[in-house]
């Protein structure tokens, strides 16, 4: 059966490895999320600057990831990761200091937040493409929807355990910086043991002997990108989300002030239960391994993740709120665990890297989404900023499923 699938990529201990490094990793990174946002608005009460510092995390895989890929492509996975995640722990306990020192300022959240993306912009395409050589063919979509899941039952529990940790040490008090800074502590932790469980990874990767240089290898990738419509339609289908349906995550800790009056325990229960609607989305997807129409499939939960970030921008109570966040999370998961599963299928073993680099790169575009959609925020409210943002992410999501040729080929496909 196709459930079985979950259990025989785990079997792999190469795999199971990686993805419990994963878990530590995406803990942390969620974890983070939390805690930045919440002192962030804290600190300076703007959506805008919000935006800006989601910008400085951002920006470095628009800059950075296809040197990432080349990178994995070269060399060595298992070392890219482990130095990835060396440099993070590093990085964490300078900024966990600066804010136990009470002398954090919104300008160390952008330096910060743009070293981290660079640090994940030059690793993460290593981590990717690494799962495929790790696992058989026939179970990369499980593997990577497992990896998913991963990442979202961390959604679940590093924002709640943030949240609860700065509310508890806080004890009421917003403007206390004492509770993020120990969560900054346990982040840079997580790191650490992230980096550690990579050394039982034995397989060794698979390396490019490439002689070429590295700008003709990026090229190279562009070309391969452009002459298999179907590797081009599922990059542009994974592009959309990140434009306009990632802003509810930007913004997500100026509805919980603004509109729910809520305090960073309810920011982190708010993001846990979009994580909940996640790790059902992933684990879903990676049972339905024999699944058809897969690219069909892309396109109507994109719709229907559109049609979730309306119904939450829509709110006025938190149980409504609850209820479209976990369909934001379900659908959010199933699409991206569909989308990754099918582009790992699509592409050569040898470009692997480099296409997934891309794929990355171009998630560095979210800022001309996020920055609009904040602008109205700040102009018009949260409620209808992110209307305007599920209106325009299923607008263009239709659009492109009618006009352009390699996204129909994609929603043809039997894979």
């Amino acid at each position: 059966m196709a459930s079985g699938d979950i259990y025989r990529a785990l079997a792999y201990s190469d795999f199971r490895w990686l993805w419990i490094g994963s878990l530590g990793s995406s803990f942390a990174m969620n974890m983070q999320i939390i805690a930045r946002g919440w002192l962030v608005y804290t600190l300076t009460s703007s959506e805008m600057d919000l935006a800006y510092v989601t910008i400085s995390f951002m920006l470095p895989t628009v800059l950075f990831s296809l040197w990432g890929g080349v990178l994995a492509d070269r060399l060595q996975k298992k070392r890219l990761i482990i130095g990835g995640q060396a440099l993070n722990c590093l990085a964490t306990l300078v900024m966990a200091w600066v804010i136990l020192s009470e002398r954090v300022t919104f300008w160390d959240f952008i330096l910060f937040g743009f070293f981290n993306g660079t640090v994940l912009a030059l690793s993460m395409p290593a981590r990717q493409a690494y799962v495929p050589e790790l696992v058989p063919e026939r179970l990369i979509l499980a593997a990577t929807s497992l990896n998913t899941s991963g990442w979202n039952l961390t959604r679940i529990i590093g924002p709640a355990f943030a949240g609860l940790l700065i509310a508890i040490i806080a004890g009421g008090d917003k403007e206390s910086h004492f509770g993020v800074g120990v969560v900054y502590l346990m982040i840079a932790a997580l790191y650490f043991i992230s980096a550690v469980t990579m050394v039982f990874v034995r397989q060794p990767s698979r390396v490019n002997d490439q002689t070429g240089k590295p700008w003709a290898e990026v090229a190279d990738a562009f070309v391969y990108v452009w002459q298999r419509p179907a590797v081009f339609g599922l990059i542009i289908l994974s592009v959309l989300p990140f434009l306009f349906g990632m802003p509810l995550n930007t913004l997500l800790p100026a509805f919980n002030e603004d509109v729910l009056s809520g305090g960073p325990d309810d920011l982190g229960f708010l993001t846990s239960m979009m994580g909940a609607g996640a790790i059902v989305g992933s684990l879903v997807t990676a049972s339905l391994g024999g699944m058809s129409r897969k690219g069909l499939w892309i396109v109507l939960t994109c719709v229907l993740w559109g049609a979730a970030v309306i119904g939450f921008g829509a709110s006025y109570s938190l149980w409504l709120a609850l209820v479209m966040i976990v369909a934001v999370g379900f659908m959010s998961s199933a699409n991206m665990s569909l989308n990754r599963g099918l582009l790992q299928m699509k592409v050569d073993a040898h470009m692997r890297g480099r296409i997934l680099s891309i794929d990355m790169m171009s998630h560095g575009l979210m800022p001309l989404g996020v920055v609009p959609i904040s602008f109205i925020a700040e102009r018009y409210g949260v409620h209808a900023a992110l209307i305007a943002s599920g209106i325009a992410f299923i607008g263009l999501t239709l659009l492109a499923a009618f006009a352009l040729r390699s996204v129909r080929i994609v929603a043809r496909d039997d894979g």
